[in-house]
This record gives structure tokens, sequence and C-alpha cells, in this order.
């Protein structure tokens, strides 16, 4: 009898075994096919959130002046603190030296991929460490730590440590004027140059010749570590009375003119120490440089000279003289001290002052 059904149970068999296969292709084998084809894709923030590492922090390279400070390990502490606080990594230290005052310095760390390149120490500091970022996107953080800090005091920039640090990395870029001063040359006219190769230098704040440059010199550094900027003023009563000297200025296009000074200043900018105002309508990026021409008599001549700075008036005074220009030339009858943003740079019988619009990028307040 089995063998009589055999057949029909095999039949049967197959016929169930290709139903069974046909419904477990119908709900799987399309399925597993869909999902190779559909995948679902990450949300356009996955791998920022998950799986992709954070962007790198930004970091600062702090070009220093070791000679201002007594406890370097304690600052660069509050520095990289500041830093940190800020949202960003901890910065990099360079330090300045006697053959290389800020220059090496900066280029290194623009080399080193910094974001921001700070200066901590004086006005000359500043200086040449702006010499190696002119004409580049990199900005410049200006952390005051010298005597005079001029260049922040005309940026309205705040001096205290933390509070700069901060300003330098979070505040915005401003694109200021530079000056040029070549000793030695006549960029103006053809005139041959007599007084050997000559030396070019930027200054960001003021240059001058004379009486400004021989009370840079005679200035008592232990006094000025002591009491700060009234320094400069000793200095300057025992100055008071230097010698004369006979100039010839050219200033742009105008005619060459002549006549006896005491000192002769070219500023980028106008504020002094002590609050006063050498050049009031003088801004860091107007395009232009202020030359003011001084020359009184005497102690007694110098009394119009301080009522006129001290009440920012300029003109209507033989003893003081201001021109507002892009270049200009002095050439002296005998040669007499330079100095630069506070840094007398020796002596020279002609100078030429340009200015630079807007070739550095600093970093001020919001």
């Amino acid at each position: 009898m089995l063998k009589d059904y055999l057949p029909w149970i095999i039949a049967g068999l197959v016929v169930l075994a290709l139903v069974v296969g046909g419904v477990v292709l119908t709900r799987v084998t399309p399925e597993a096919g869909g999902s190779r084809r559909r995948r679902p894709r990450p949300p356009r923030d996955h791998f920022r959130n998950g799986d992709e590492p954070p962007a790198p922090l930004k970091r600062a390279g702090v070009v220093i002046n070791p000679t201002k400070f007594t406890d370097l390990v304690a600052l660069e502490q509050r520095i990289t603190a500041s830093c940190l606080e800020n949202g960003w990594g901890e910065p990099h230290f360079y330090e300045t030296t006697v053959e290389d005052p800020g220059v090496g310095q900066a280029a290194q760390a623009v080399r080193d991929g910094v974001d921001l390149v700070c200066t901590l120490g004086g006005d000359g500091t500043v200086r040449n460490v702006a010499s190696a970022l002119i004409g580049t996107e990199t900005a410049l953080g200006i952390l005051p730590a010298g005597t005079g800090n001029l260049l922040a005091r005309n940026l309205d920039l705040p001096v205290a440590l933390e509070a700069a640090v901060t300003v330098a990395l979070t505040g915005r870029n401003r694109r200021i004027d530079v000056g040029e001063l070549v000793i030695g040359a006549a960029p103006m006219d053809d005139a041959p140059d007599e007084s050997g190769t000559p030396e070019t230098h930027q200054f960001l704040v003021m240059s001058g010749i004379g009486m400004d440059a021989q009370i840079m010199a005679g200035t008592n550094e232990n006094l000025k570590a002591k009491v700060g900027w009234p320094a400069y003023m000793v200095s300057g009563l025992k100055h008071l009375v230097s010698p004369e000297f006979r100039i010839s200025v050219k200033v742009d296009d105008e005619l060459e003119f002549r006549r006896r000074a005491r000192m002769v200043v070219i500023g980028n900018c106008g504020r002094l120490l002590g609050g006063l105002v050498l050049m009031p309508n003088a801004r860091v990026d107007d395009g232009q440089l202020d030359t003011v021409i001084a020359s009184p008599r005497g102690v007694v001549g110098w009394v119009p000279v301080a009522t006129r700075v001290a009440t920012r008036r300029r003109k209507g005074h033989p003893t003081l003289d201001h021109k507002v220009c892009k270049e200009v030339r002095v050439r002296t009858d005998r040669p007499v001290p330079v100095q630069i943003d506070g840094d007398v740079i020796g002596e020279a019988t002609e100078v030429s002052a340009t200015v630079r619009p807007g070739c550095l990028t600093v970093r001020v307040s919001q």
C-alpha cells in the first residue's frame, strides 16, 4: 500500500518545499536586497559629532623680551592659563636676544604655524616683531610690558596682562599704517647719497632726531625700572638747553625750507606719555605721517611749546611747526642722534620717512 502512495507523498513534499521556499524568498530576499540598496545614510553631523576628531585648537606664538621680567615661568603659566580659558591651545614661547630683538622669533612663529603672534615687551619689541609681519595676513597681538607702551595706549589696549591676552585672542583685526625711516638716503630727489649705505627701519609710533633722541639715550635704566615713564622727564630736564642744529626740510612736493631746530619728531600716532598729545589729529590708519619741528630759544622758549602741547594747539607760533604728509626728508648741518620708537640707533645727518598705509594687522578691542 505504501508503495502505491509513495509517489504522491514525494510530490506533496516537493510542492510544500516550493511553497515554503517562495514565502521565504518573497519575505527575506527582497528585504535583504533592498537593505543593500537603500541603507540609510548617517546624518550630516554624524562624523562631526562622533567619528571625526575635533578641529585642532588655535595657538598663539608669544615673543618675550626676557629682560623685562624676573620670573618667566610664572609669567608663561599665566599666559597659558588665559589662552586655555579663551578656548585656545597652549601657546608657543620665544625669547628675544641682544642679537635678534624679535624679527627672527616672529618669523619662526609664523613658520611654526601659529594663528597669532603676540609681543610681550616694550615698544621696541613690538616694532621688531611687527617688522616680520608687515605685508602678511598674520595678526599682531600686543601684551604691553614696557615703560611707555605708546602703541598700546594709542590703540586703547588694556595694560593688564590677562585682559591684554583676551583682546589679542578674541578681538577684531585692524589694519594700521607703518612708518618707514631711511637713514642716509634721499628718496625724494636724484641727489647722490654721500652718507654711506642707507639703513631702513620701520616705526609704529614715532621717530625723531635731536633732543627727543638725547632724552631716550640719557634716561637711567635703573630709575626707569623703579618709577616708570617719569624717568624720561628727569632726562628731559637735563636736555632742555641742548644745542640747536640747522635743518633743511622737504615735505611731499612742497619747496624745501630751512630753519634752526632742537627736535624733529615724525609720528604715526600722536599720544605721548602722561596723557600728553603731541599730534592731536594723527591716526594710525589715516595713511599719513605727522611731523613736528620744535625750535625754542633757551629754557624760556619751551614755555609756549609746552603750552601748545598741553592745549593741543599746533599752529600760529614759530617755535612749533606741524606738517602732515606722506613723505618728509630732514637734513642736518651736523650728526644728531636718531631714535625709533624709543630706541636710539645712532647719529645721522639725513633721514627720510614715508608711510606704508594699512600694511600691518593688529588685534584691538571689539
